[in-house]
C-alpha cells in the first residue's frame, strides 16, 4: 500500500506515484451487484448540470468567505433535497491501489476517503457511496438529481457540522476519471466531492460504466 505524507500540507496532494495507482481502478463496483434496480437510468449519458458538453465542470455558486476549519473525522452526510441522512466510515488504498468500497451488505453507509483532508479543511474532500445494492437504491442512488445551489451537511466528530453548496456534476466514462482533480487538486478553499457510479449498467461485468462527480464547496459551519 503507498504511504502518504501525515502533514495537512501533504495529505491535500496526492503524490504522482498515488496518482498512477488510482488511474482506471477507481471504485470498481458502486453496487449493481446482481443488476441494477428496474428504476434505474441505461439511456445514452446525458450532460449533467453545470457541466460542458464535454463533461469538464463549468459554472460555479457564487464564492464564499466562510473560514476552513480545522481536522475532524466525518460521522454522518445529510443532504436534503435527495433524502439522504446517512453515515460515514473510512476508506484508503487496497495493496493493488484500487480505492476500498463501502460494504454492500451496508448499502446506507458512505466512505471518505482517509489519505485526504477532512470535510471541511482546505483542499478537496471526497465521499464515495454505492448507487444500489442487491437491486436495491443505496445512499447515493439519487445523487444526479443535485444541481448548483443545493446544500450538503457533514457532522464531524468534533461537534461541528460542515455546510457546502453544489457547484456542478460531472459524469465521465470510469476509464477516463479525473483523478488528479478529484483528489490531488491544489485549492485554496475547502471543497467537498461526492462519487457514485452512474450511465448504463454493463450485465457482463456487473458495474455501471461511467463515474458521477458532484463538486461542492464550504458555505459554513
Amino acid at each position: 500500500m503507498p504511504e502518504f505524507p501525515a502533514s495537512a500540507a501533504g495529505r491535500r496532494v496526492l503524490t504522482a506515484a498515488t496518482g498512477a495507482l488510482l488511474t482506471g481502478l477507481l471504485f470498481g463496483g458502486c453496487g449493481g451487484d446482481g443488476g441494477a434496480p428496474a428504476s434505474s437510468s441505461d439511456t445514452p449519458k446525458p450532460v449533467a448540470s453545470g457541466t460542458t458538453p464535454s463533461g469538464t465542470p463549468s459554472g460555479t455558486t457564487a464564492a464564499s468567505n466562510t473560514s476552513p476549519l480545522s481536522h475532524s473525522l466525518p460521522t454522518e452526510i445529510t443532504i436534503p433535497k435527495i433524502g439522504v441522512s446517512a453515515p460515514v466510515g473510512q476508506i484508503g488504498l487496497r495493496p493493488d491501489g484500487r480505492i476500498e468500497e463501502p460494504p454492500l451488505s451496508r448499502p446506507n453507509l458512505a466512505g471518505w476517503y482517509k489519505e485526504g483532508v477532512t470535510p471541511g479543511e482546505v483542499g478537496p474532500a471526497v465521499i464515495l457511496g454505492h448507487v444500489d445494492a442487491d437491486k436495491k437504491a443505496a445512499v447515493f442512488y439519487r445523487l444526479k438529481e443535485l444541481r448548483p445551489g443545493d446544500r450538503i451537511q457533514v457532522s464531524r466528530k468534533d461537534g461541528s457540522t460542515a455546510a457546502f453548496a453544489v457547484q456542478t456534476a460531472q459524469r465521465v466514462d470510469k476509464d477516463a476519471f479525473p483523478h488528479r482533480k478529484v483528489f490531488g487538486e491544489d485549492l485554496d478553499y475547502a471543497s467537498l466531492r461526492l462519487v457514485t457510479c452512474g450511465g448504463a449498467f454493463d450485465a457482463k461485468v456487473g458495474h455501471y460504466t461511467d463515474n458521477l462527480i458532484v463538486y461542492a464547496r464550504l458555505i459554513g459551519s
